[in-house]
């Protein structure tokens, strides 16, 4: 049985198995080697996602994960006394909220490899104009997300990985490195475009290799066609199978 790699988030991990996702290409970077299972969960908080811990990390389990990426925060920050404002989570109720899930995944098992990442930038613009696209001119006013907000978020989520010492992604800082990040990396001002996916897979898989989950180190479920020998393919499975 292949280890299991589980990506635990808001809609930008439900979306990570869609076309040039980076969930996709992480499934791609570990093939024969880990299975990568999405668990996202489009317009959850940190909040909401605690009732998730139980069902999809039992603590019973007979074999735990073999690492975790905890990808919450960009509903968390959205404003409070505004269109989202239901998805609001007060940003210290965040860093706590995320301080819990990463107890219950360690308390399944603490060689869990944790990879905490923080949410996107956001582009204000984007947002509006999105917004303007689906409602016209009933569309929001005032931004129901900003970026300054959402950086104060993910200091919280990096300042929380530093406390646990657990490897972390910035990714609002990271995205922003990058001129003409907002159109570059982002599709309606918060989703990514196939080029803010990749910067994930990219930062994903660096930060496993860094953490002793190379992919390229480890072994592959069943043998390399180029390993069985066609008079005798028995004998490449008998390790493997016995």
């Amino acid at each position: 049985m292949r280890p299991q790699i589980v990506l635990f988030g808001d809609s930008i991990t439900q979306q990570s198995f869609s076309s040039g996702g980076w969930g996709a290409a992480l499934a791609d970077t570990f093939s024969r080697k880990a299975d990568v299972l999405v668990r996202g969960y489009g317009g959850y908080n940190t909040r909401w996602a605690l009732f998730l811990l139980h069902p999809i990390f039992p603590l019973d389990a007979t074999t735990p994960p073999l690492a975790v990426t905890i990808f919450f925060g960009a509903n968390d920050a959205a404003l409070s006394g505004r269109t989202s404002e239901r998805q609001h989570v007060p940003i210290e109720e965040y860093k706590e909220n995320l301080r819990k899930i990463v107890h219950h995944i360690k308390e399944c098992s603490n060689k869990v490899l944790v990879v905490l990442i923080t949410p996107p930038p956001i582009d204000e613009d984007g947002r509006f104009k999105y917004a303007r696209s689906l409602y016209g001119e009933k569309a929001m006013k005032l931004p129901e997300r900003t970026n300054e907000t959402t950086g104060f978020y993910a200091k919280q989520c990096i300042e929380l990985a530093e406390e646990l010492g657990l490897p972390s992604i910035n990714l609002w800082s990271k995205m922003q490195e990058t001129d003409g990040w907002q159109k570059k990396f982002l599709n309606d001002g918060l989703h990514l475009t196939p080029e803010g996916n990749a910067v994930v897979h990219q930062e994903v898989t660096r930060v496993f290799s860094e953490s002793g989950l190379s992919p390229s180190e480890m072994q592959l479920d069943f043998p390399h066609h180029s390993n069985i020998d066609p008079e005798a393919p028995e004998k490449a499975f008998e390790i493997r199978c016995n």
